[in-house]
């Protein structure tokens, strides 16, 4: 009898601890909370060891600690995650298994030495930008030469897959203070870089002073973004999602697994799951999520079933945050829908520099159509709605053979 083959699966670890909330962070994180880390350590490790008979079937191949500040944590508590996933999954032997950082906490060598030891083998640096009066603006407690420090650290700690993250349209931020922040950050030589607009996102403190700081206009945060494009491939990185940049072989794995409609479990309050047919997150609340795992209260959670037929909107939308794009065949083949529908509006995108057709007919937006890209991915979205408005029709009719 031939062995069913596994299939990949992503863990994504939620680390809500912060010494300090930036003024522009809407993720789920509290600061002054370290009296829960170890008992957090608990819930998370027994909540592994829960879910992963659903896993029998899977392979891990990538691990993503994010945050808050997984740094945060420490050496010990992050090994003793680690160990809880090698002990209850299959875990590939080239997995990829990244620890978000900042700065001001991953600065010990032999601390990322003895991480990398235990199997992490990516770092993700929040640098954000090398001006410190810019970090100081967005509520960032590290300097440009705390940054400087990490990578350095991370090099002589012998890790050799380095992102760094940074923000364009920074409070008081011109292009050329951009254009320095990226030249400082390719002369640290990382093998990933991430570059996202700043979003001023309601219930943060820079939502509350909008009004009184200085933000550049979407035409100066536009021309930073194609700056970014251009400059960076310039130097070696190549493209391949809205804000993500790699040198040739490190693209970030776990994260193409959200673009491209892989599984991935979540562990951790605020926490997202693409798992078994079923999406699925944990509400943003530290105390319930331990007290569900650890003392058998319900699990305060959402999910909804979605076989893969009805993901057609999510594959859209998703796929077309990539430079790989959608795929005319999969796309037909595994939503029984017509891609020729789409083809006048990627046509006319086209036309105007927004869109492009890739090999094997495969159809991706620019640079130019990623700065319009909620715009245009809404416009496909109502396409295929009217698509699927008009088959409904027509079989309320009768009219089962649906012509072009």
């Amino acid at each position: 009898m031939k062995q069913q083959q596994k299939r990949p699966l992503g863990l994504y670890l939620h680390i809500p601890f912060c010494p300090q909330k930036c003024a522009y962070c809407d993720f789920y994180s509290l600061t002054q909370s370290e009296s829960k880390m170890d008992e957090y350590i608990r819930a998370v490790a027994a909540h592994l060891a829960e879910i992963a008979p659903q896993a029998a079937m899977h392979t891990v191949d990538t691990v993503y600690f994010g945050g808050g500040t997984p740094s945060y944590l420490g050496v010990k508590r992050l090994k003793t995650l680690l160990a809880a996933v090698d002990k209850s999954y299959a875990l590939a032997r080239d997995a990829e298994i990244t620890l978000e950082a900042n700065p001001d906490s991953a600065g010990d060598w032999k601390a990322l030495r003895a991480l990398r030891r235990a199997g992490v083998n990516r770092i993700s640096i929040g640098m954000q930008s090398a001006h410190d009066d810019e970090l100081r603006a967005i509520g960032r407690i590290h300097t440009f030469a705390q940054v400087e420090a990490a990578v350095e650290a991370a090099r002589k700690a012998k890790l050799q897959n380095l992102s760094l993250d940074l923000i364009y349209g920074l409070p008081g931020q011109t292009a050329e203070r951009f254009a320095a922040s990226l030249q400082a950050a390719v002369q640290l030589q990382p093998e990933h870089i991430s570059c996202y607009g700043l979003k001023i996102e309601e219930g943060t403190p820079l939502y509350d002073t909008r009004g009184q700081i200085d933000l550049p206009d979407d035409d100066l945060q536009a021309d930073m973004y194609l700056f970014a494009v251009s400059f960076l491939q310039e130097h070696g990185y190549v493209q391949y999602e809205i804000s993500n940049f790699a040198k040739p072989g490190f693209a970030s794995r776990h994260n193409m697994k959200y673009w491209t409609l892989g599984e991935y479990a979540g562990f951790g309050p605020g926490a997202h799951s693409d798992f078994g047919g079923v999406r699925y997150s944990f509400h943003r609340d530290l105390q319930a999520y331990m007290d569900a795992v650890l003392h058998g209260s319900a699990m305060p959670m959402e999910s909804e079933d979605l076989p893969d037929w009805t993901r057609d909107t999510e594959y859209l939308m998703l796929s077309l945050r990539t430079v790989q794009g959608m795929d005319p065949r999969y796309f037909e083949n595994t939503f029984r829908q017509r891609f020729s529908i789409f083809l006048p509006a990627l046509e006319r995108y086209a036309q105007n520099g927004l869109a492009a057709q890739g090999e094997n007919n495969t159809w991706h937006l620019t640079p130019r159509g990623f700065l319009l890209s909620n715009t245009l991915i809404g416009e496909l979205l109502e396409i295929l709605a009217q698509e699927k408005q008009r088959r409904l029709e027509a079989t309320a009719r009768g009219d089962f053979l649906v012509r072009n």
